[in-house]
């Protein structure tokens, strides 16, 4: 009797631990099959993310090409309120765009021209030397120190000269390989990338706080900057410009286009024109930042009762990085037969939507974290070729326009 209830208790064991068992196995089976369903998931949205991105790529490219083509004799003449004509090149400013072809609905496209960026290859020294005074007496509130600036000019000029030979009071090849960990200088003034600021001695202090991507390009051949596509980071660090007097340029920017230098000396004070004139001109590079993004889906609700591809539309008009109320050009907004209507009928609708979509679709993402953006540099060469790509990257960070 008593084996036989001995039998009974194992039987009874062997049936709970095989019942454990098999319950951590379902459960095993269970979580890598949803986990695989989630990776396969994942893997579709991926692969739709970079399909509709390539998209509005490839619609970007097309309307970049549109606007350096020659226009058709019969083509409508497009003027501001004013009647005067448009510059739609001008656009290309970094504000979010509606293109001339469709691009999925959610992505956001914005196009930046090089020529509202300082060239880092082609920038003489002596605007160097102003640059650098200019940053800083703006971050120390009093008159740049003489010795500072030859310093960081020496550095610069050592980095960017031919030789190892070490200025007065420069840094070459002996200091940076001192370093830890050591890297050897450019010895080039063709720079590979604008972050090699970073490690010339004391750059990084001295632009800290700056967006080099915004304020900087290493493309093109131009040694100025063109006042109406000069994104906000660039016009910080140019003499005689000021961030009250930035935003008064920005305000008139919005509505209409500075043709010459007195149009902008009816914005900013003659002494203020006079330093800043040097750094001037009026002409547009062959080089292009295309961004592309997924814009969050909370913004496509601007307007409810609006079409998908409407909405789309008119929350792709504003700028979310602090642009004042802003159509797609000059001012003027496209109706849907293609007629030019003015903004000042439906200011009121769209003052509420660009107010929404600065709430909702900020540069951060996160204190301090940007948003991620495809982007691509190209440069067009004419009007009726295809553009060569310099620069993929699908990790960027949204530059602050």
């Amino acid at each position: 009797m008593r084996k036989r209830q001995q039998q009974s208790g194992s039987v009874l064991l062997i049936v709970l631990w095989t019942a454990v068992l098999l319950t951590i196995l379902v459960t095993a089976m269970a979580s890598k099959v949803r986990l695989s369903a989630r990776t396969a998931f994942n893997n579709q949205l991926a692969a739709d993310d970079y399909t509709q991105m390539m998209s509005a790529l490839n619609s970007a490219e097309i309307d970049i090409l549109l606007e350096r083509m020659s226009s058709p004799l019969d083509a409508p003449i497009e003027t501001n309120s004013e009647g005067e004509l448009l510059d739609r090149s001008l656009r290309f400013d970094g504000r979010p765009l509606r293109l001339s072809y469709p691009t999925p609905d959610g992505m956001v496209v914005r196009i930046i021209n090089h020529s509202g960026m300082i060239n880092l290859n082609r920038i003489p020294r002596a605007s160097m030397q102003l640059l650098i005074e200019k940053r800083l007496q703006d971050t120390t509130g009093e008159e740049a120190d003489a010795e500072e600036v030859q310093d960081l000019l020496a550095a610069w000029t050592d980095w960017t000269d031919l030789n190892d030979l070490e200025g007065i009071n420069g840094a070459e090849r002996e200091f940076y390989e001192a370093l830890d960990p050591p890297y050897l200088p450019r010895n080039n003034p063709e720079l590979d990338s604008i972050y090699e600021l970073h490690h010339i001695r004391g750059f990084a202090e001295l632009f800290e706080g700056i967006d080099l991507d915004a304020a900087f390009t290493i493309y093109g051949n131009s040694r100025q900057v063109n006042l109406n596509l000069a994104t906000r980071e660039a016009m910080l660090l140019l003499p005689g410009l000021t961030p009250d007097l930035i935003e008064d340029l920005r305000g008139v920017r919005a509505v209409d286009t500075f043709s010459n230098r007195g149009e902008i000396g009816e914005v900013i004070p003659f002494e203020n024109l006079t330093e800043l004139s040097p750094w001037l001109s009026n002409e547009t590079s062959d080089f292009y930042t295309i961004y592309v993004y997924r814009r969050p889906a909370s913004v496509a609700q601007v307007e409810p009762n609006a079409r998908a591809s409407d909405r789309r539309r008119n929350a792709a008009e504003f700028d979310p990085q602090d642009y004042p109320l802003e159509v797609p050009f000059m001012n003027e907004s496209r109706v849907g037969d293609g007629t030019v209507a003015s903004s000042e009928a439906n200011a009121e609708a769209l003052a509420e939507s660009a107010a929404l979509l600065r709430d909702e679709d900020p540069w951060e993402v996160a204190p301090g974290i940007g948003r991620q953006a495809f982007s691509a540099v190209v440069e067009f060469t004419g009007g009726d070729s295809p553009p060569r790509v310099y620069q993929i990257n699908p990790y960027a960070t949204l530059p602050k326009f």
